[in-house]
């Protein structure tokens, strides 16, 4: 495999990350690695999906053997996706794609994954009030009790690094790029305290379910692609849907409420949810600065 195609979402993400200079590196070890994996797993490799993400290189995959149509990834190593194929192979297939075989390489996480097919995304087969549906019933199926000793991290991790990462960049940011201080210390704060204080037993959190993380499918209607699995409070896992739906924007109160009646819920505890993940993004995404001012506390 002298020349390996890249995804453009690849591409974009490790021209402006930060972290730049160790992502070329590993895009350019990623020619030997991805041929090592057809060898090792004896695939007829396609061309990578475009434009793909921000953070792996995923292709569709042809088995010599049987013919059987597979899916390839490999991530480029981050905290949230540490864990992906531990919590594909607890799912088991049940709501979310099934893993065949998984590899390390070093830090690198090699997935062979079944293929969804048709694979269209949820949020270009169904109208938004139909997507709320099948995604509350894909977690529903997904917040599974692990058993102890598993390797997951908590949520609690994640939502405290991402709050050092918040307050860091909230002091460097100029004055227009920020929220107001009240409001910025208040969304860290619940972005601290919310992860410790659930009552209900933890469950296993798939973190980024949305409407262009589940694809149609034959052998279950859709299938939920790309978790990023911590354990913790159930009701952080319907943020990531309502961060990236327009109702966000227009009538966010409207969207919590049928959110929470979705899961059974507390409205309430999704609002503060909602609220901080509203002040860690603003910095990144002016339209969440004015829906944290009408969400806050």
């Amino acid at each position: 495999m002298p020349c390996l195609e890249l995804p453009s979402g690849l591409l974009q993400a490790a021209a402006d990350a930060e972290d730049a200079p160790a992502r070329r590196a590993w895009m350019a070890g990623l020619p030997q690695l991805i041929a090592e994996l057809a060898q090792r797993w004896e695939l007829d490799l396609g061309r990578p999906f475009q434009p793909g993400g921000a953070a792996a290189w995923v292709a569709p995959a042809r088995a010599r053997r049987s013919g059987e149509r597979l899916v390839v990834k490999v991530g480029w190593p981050h905290m949230e996706a540490w864990h992906e194929a531990d919590a594909l192979r607890l799912w088991a297939g049940n709501g979310a794609v099934r893993l065949i075989d998984n590899v390390a390489f070093g830090d690198t996480r090699a997935l062979l994954l079944e293929a969804c097919e048709p694979g269209t995304a949820l949020a270009d087969v169904l109208p938004p009030l139909r997507q709320d549906v099948v995604l509350a019933g894909l977690l529903r199926r997904l917040w599974i009790t692990p058993q102890a000793g598993h390797p997951f991290r908590s949520l609690s991790s994640m939502c405290h690094a991402w709050a050092g990462e918040f307050e860091t960049r909230y002091a460097a940011a100029g004055p227009a790029d920020r929220l107001d201080p009240g409001l910025a210390r208040a969304g860290v704060e619940l972005l601290r305290l919310l992860p410790d204080t659930v009552e209900d037993r933890p469950v296993l959190l798939a973190t980024d379910l949305h409407a262009g993380n589940v694809l149609t499918a034959g052998r279950q209607s859709f299938l939920a692609i790309d978790p990023k699995p911590f354990t913790g409070d159930r009701t952080y896992d319907p943020v990531q849907h309502l961060l990236t739906t327009d109702r966000l924007l227009t009538a966010p109160a409207g969207l919590i409420g049928r959110m929470a009646d979705l899961l059974d819920l507390d409205a309430g505890r999704l609002r503060r949810w909602l609220f901080a993940r509203c002040v860690q993004e603003s910095l990144d995404d002016p339209d969440l600065r004015g829906v944290a001012v009408r969400l806050a506390p």
